[in-house]
């Protein structure tokens, strides 16, 4: 059994090359980029399970990066009990909440997106009842050494539900001033490197 693997996760619209990158700052690991399929989180259950079940049998000790969508797949998968360390940059850590907020900027009512199951808010989003129910029936179970890096300016969540989220999975959360949700200007990935430097 090979000792270390480090395991990508891209979030929406994301590439699993971006693996790549990570490498040069971790090259006592076999890297791999983690090209998911999976659209929404049963599927997403299903496929990372698999994954890391694998991996697990072929590596003793398992690190991973994983932004955005691709951390919040990774945690509702039930799969922390086979990961060693978890960086999670930007993660979305409350679906339901972000579900909502998405339905009250559309003006769309439970009662109506029951209804119609699925509605198309803009030409890239479809709000979607089997999505919302799901996430609403299976909260995020997560147990793993787990490292948390926030952008000041996520739109996506707020600096309140992050920091509750850290303190409830006992995560050690750092908030770069001004960031974004994702991390991608040169002093962002340049702060990145650096917290994964002083953490690994």
């Amino acid at each position: 059994m090979a000792e270390k693997a480090l395991i990508y996760i891209h979030g929406k619209g994301g590439t699993a090359a971006a693996s790549e990158y990570f490498q040069q700052l971790f090259p006592e690991y076999d890297t791999f980029g983690f090209d998911y399929k999976a659209e929404n989180p049963w599927e997403a259950e299903v496929e990372y399970k698999g994954y890391f079940t694998k991996l697990s049998k072929e590596y003793s000790y398992i690190t991973v990066i994983a932004s955005s969508l691709g951390a919040y797949f990774l945690m509702i998968a039930g799969v922390s009990d086979m990961i060693q360390k978890a960086f999670l940059v930007s993660p979305i850590v409350d679906m339901v909440g972000l579900i909502e907020d998405m339905m009250a900027r559309a003006n769309v009512s439970n009662e109506e997106l029951k209804k119609e199951k699925n509605i198309q808010i803009s030409p890239e989003e479809v709000l979607s009842w089997d999505y919302l129910e799901w996430v609403r029936e299976h909260p995020i179970q997560w147990k793993c050494p787990t490292y948390i890096l926030y952008g000041e300016n996520d739109h996506f969540q707020t600096i309140e539900t992050i920091k509750e989220f850290a303190k409830t999975v006992d995560a050690k959360l750092t908030v770069m001033p001004n960031g974004e949700h994702w991390f991608h200007t040169d002093d962002q990935t340049e702060y990145r490197k650096n917290w994964l430097n002083k953490h690994k």
